[in-house]
């Protein structure tokens, strides 16, 4: 092994570790320059509000996986910078593109929806790598990929793969789903139909909710009346925006559980994984933020630390060096989820376990045993390469 490859080795074990040494002198310093533009329109008002999605949900991550890449960085003589925007409108976020793009940021990471991408990856083009921090869109990843476009955020097939292929496991295979009237609940209904079929579920009653009735107050008398119909094991809600959702667990017709978006939930991340090392990732998130880390927060996180990793093993900060090594089958990333994590070069999505869990305590930890697959078990869940019209590595 060279000494090159033993410093970074070291340097990394340092960072896990939480030891610090004092930084070596080195004859030039690296400098990587990021950067974080998150929008969110505002989803109007729900019923259920009592664990809303935090402002900086996404902006936190990305500052801890700064402070993480300059544990490491110090040591090899790489600074790495953080720009950050929190926009007020997409027309905002897109000048805030702009800008970086001028002051030549190549490197950045966007919390915003899917169509907001689509203009924002036609924007930068061939100048800057962008990781989606936010958006679920399968299209992102099925057929309107960009070359230049990452997902470290889940798509919604991913967390619907994940739970239908534990519904499976558990054998509580008759599925009674309950979805919203918004464009988001529709999509993960969609979803959640087709792992449905892809792991032998059946659905034996589909509803969408419909209702304007105060749940507050009339839980108790409309859900039951409204799941009744043939048996089923399990219920799936999909509720995005947490319009009615909540009020399913115990008021349905036949005492089952409920799952999906409320209930036992999938999702990037969740507070109660601690197994791994994971107990310190909390830590420190916490400790910086003042609350959980959300599954928004681990994208952003897992996106700028996926770039350091890459800079410390190629020594290099050029956007597209780091491109090709990330899409590359040596990019291994540790992310306190129990195996390495590596990005699908058809489409760019980062491979991941994904947390089952019910609101205080984890549950289950996808892809789970006996799903197996000819390369590796993550791509058991979401759309495998032959699935994806997407090829960017050709």
């Amino acid at each position: 092994m060279n000494t090159s490859r033993q410093m970074r080795g070291i340097a990394s074990g340092l960072a896990l570790s939480g030891l610090l040494l004092a930084p070596l002198a080195q004859a030039e310093g690296l400098d990587v320059r990021y950067g974080y533009l998150q929008w969110q329109p505002g989803r109007g008002p729900a019923l259920a509000q009592l664990t809303p999605e935090p402002e900086d949900a996404g902006q936190q991550g990305a500052r801890l996986g700064i402070s993480d890449n300059l544990s490491t960085g110090r040591f090899l003589g790489q600074r790495h910078e953080l720009e950050s925007v929190v926009a007020e409108s997409e027309e905002a976020l897109l000048e805030a593109l702009t800008a970086m793009l001028e002051d030549d940021i190549a490197l950045i990471v966007i919390n915003a929806p899917a169509q907001t991408l689509r203009q924002a990856s036609e924007l930068a083009g061939d100048r800057a790598l962008l990781f989606n921090a936010g958006a679920r869109d399968v299209s992102l990843r099925l057929d309107d990929c960009s070359p230049y476009l990452l997902h470290t955020a889940p798509s919604h097939a991913m967390l619907t793969d994940a739970l239908a292929q534990w519904l499976n496991w558990r054998r509580w295979r008759s599925v009674f789903l309950i979805s919203g009237p918004t464009d988001d609940d529709q999509a993960w209904a969609d979803a959640f139909r087709r792992s449905a079929e892809k792991f032998a579920l059946r659905v034996v009653a589909d509803k969408e909710w419909t209702f304007e009735a105060d749940m507050r107050r009339n839980a108790s008398a409309e859900l039951p009346l409204f799941t009744q119909g043939p048996d089923y094991d399990v219920v799936v809600v999909a509720d995005e925006r947490n319009d009615f959702g909540d009020f399913v667990p115990f008021n349905t017709w036949l005492p089952r559980p409920v799952v999906g978006t409320q209930g036992m939930a999938a999702d990037a991340w969740h507070p109660a994984v601690e197994a791994w090392g994971a107990a310190q990732l909390q830590n420190r998130f916490h400790k910086q933020a003042e609350r959980h880390m959300t599954g928004t927060d681990y994208a952003a996180w897992a996106a700028i630390r996926a770039v350091g990793e890459a800079v410390t093993r190629t020594e290099s900060a050029d956007m597209q060096t780091l491109r090709d090594y990330l899409l590359g089958d040596e990019f291994e990333l540790a992310a306190f989820k129990g195996r390495p994590l590596s990005f699908r070069d058809w489409n760019g999505q980062l491979r991941q376990p994904v947390p089952l869990a019910q609101p205080n305590s984890l549950v289950g930890m996808a892809p789970f045993e006996g799903f197996l697959h000819q390369h590796t078990e993550l791509d058991t869940l979401g759309y495998d390469r032959p699935e994806s019209r997407c090829r960017l590595r050709g």
